[in-house]
């Protein structure tokens, strides 16, 4: 007879079991694939559902009067939007995740947080106490809720789309069309709600609750919404500016962001408790200003990100990959228009859309070199360069002649490079194009 083998001894238990169900959930979590397709799931879910309580909300006549109504600003902010954004593009997908996440997720999360909000300050609240709940709710509560669930949308972008989020422009220029996603699903309700009264009681026309809402929320403050969260953006803005070393000051400058954020929508929430006259003194001593000043920064960071190309494109030409005149002419928005134009007339709108396409790979090139000299490289530095070179390389036979163009025919100021052929400090070295040696 053979003896069985001794047993092992008892061993306590441990999480080793565990171990093949935390790597599939990293596996799953690493593939993009996967989280594209979870998101868009999560997006249409949040689509369908809003839809349905909007639509329970205002009916369906309101709900399509208001629909109506509520997409008149949207091309008008997406325009300028865009027009901010004209340095570096940003592509669709990124733009088109924001304004969804900002009519669908956001909206929703705001509606439902909102209205439970307003419930239980209505239950806790003595009713012998002069409080009006809903004020509260709109002035204290909305704006904490709605910011948090639009800033949700800039930390996604921020986190995975770093790419493409390289300062103050990016920030704001997302911000504004999340913002403004956000703001068509909630002028939706808003005026859909005001046609279903004016339609109980009989009003129409002029003094009507429709018009009345349509004018004060489409036609005189369609930028509230962009112009709160455009805060949240222009802290994320500055964040990815800074070097990854400053990690305190990269978490709690966005944090601050959201706070003032969070104030600005609460003093406008609050001002139309003011009457008339108050609100109409906010909205022109406080709103208009902020507003301003926001834009005079968009456009201010906008000329720096033409100056950084202008700094940065030499050192390309000097290795041979550019022709002297491309520097001038990519750092200047009339120039590639020109280009573009000059392409479209010799070649028609194939090679119009293959300058397009050149002026943005350079652009990247350039702003790929300046997050590596500040401090924070892009993890695949080395390989996104050659891509972008790459592509450049294949177009330059149609992309260069339309710029040497444009600097020929555009009458600019003589245009000098930098003081030094590119700026100087710690970064990777400098490829040398195809048949050039140094």
């Amino acid at each position: 007879m053979h003896e069985s083998p001794p047993l092992a001894p008892q061993q306590p238990p441990t999480f080793q079991h565990y171990k093949p169900r935390r790597a599939l959930w990293d596996t799953l979590w690493d593939n993009k694939a996967v989280r594209v397709g979870g998101l868009c799931l999560l997006l249409a879910l949040s689509g369908l559902i809003i839809l349905a309580l909007v639509r329970e909300q205002t009916g369906t006549e309101g709900f399509l009067v208001g629909l109506g109504l509520a997409v008149l600003p949207v091309p008008l902010l997406v325009a300028a939007f865009r027009w901010m954004d004209r340095v570096e593009p940003k592509p669709w997908r990124d733009l088109v995740f924001a304004f969804a996440w900002g009519a669908c997720a956001a909206t929703l999360v705001a509606l439902l947080a909102n209205s439970l909000a307003t419930e239980w300050l209505t239950s806790t609240v003595d009713p012998a106490e002069d409080v009006d709940p809903s004020g509260w709710g709109a002035t204290f509560v909305a704006p904490v809720v709605e910011e948090s669930a639009k800033g949700a949308a800039l930390l996604l972008l921020f986190l995975f789309r770093r790419r493409n989020f390289n300062g103050i422009v990016d920030g704001v220029v997302l911000a504004g069309i999340t913002a403004t996603g956000f703001a068509f699903t909630e002028n939706i309700l808003y005026l859909g709600n005001a046609f279903a009264s004016d339609q109980s009681f009989g009003y129409s026309g002029v003094p009507s609750m429709t018009a009345g809402t349509f004018f004060v929320r489409v036609l005189m403050s369609p930028f509230a919404h962009p112009l709160f969260t455009s805060m949240t953006g222009l802290g994320f803005g500055i964040a990815a500016s800074l070097p990854a070393r400053r990690r305190v000051l990269r978490t709690l400058v966005p944090v601050g962001a959201l706070v003032t954020a969070m104030l600005l929508h609460g003093v406008w929430n609050g001002s139309a408790s003011l009457g008339g006259l108050g609100f109409l003194a906010v909205y022109a001593l406080f709103m208009v200003p902020v507003f301003g000043l926001l834009t005079w920064l968009t456009i201010w960071s906008r000329q720096t990100e033409l100056r950084t190309i202008r700094a940065y494109l030499p050192a390309y030409q000097a290795a041979g990959w550019l022709t002297p005149p491309e520097p001038p002419a990519l750092s200047s928005m009339r120039a590639r228009g020109i280009a573009r134009d000059t392409a479209r007339r010799t070649g028609g709108p194939a090679a119009a859309r293959i300058v397009a396409e050149y002026i943005s790979f350079a652009t990247s090139l350039a702003f790929l070199r300046h997050r590596a000299h500040r401090g924070t490289p892009d993890p695949d530095f080395t390989a996104r360069e050659q891509e972008l070179l790459a592509h450049l390389w294949q177009r330059k036979h149609i992309a260069q002649p339309a710029l040497a163009q444009a600097v020929a025919t555009w009458p600019h100021p003589t245009w000098t490079p930098p003081p030094h052929p590119w700026p100087q400090g710690p970064g990777p070295t400098w490829p040398q194009a195809p048949g050039r040696h140094l």
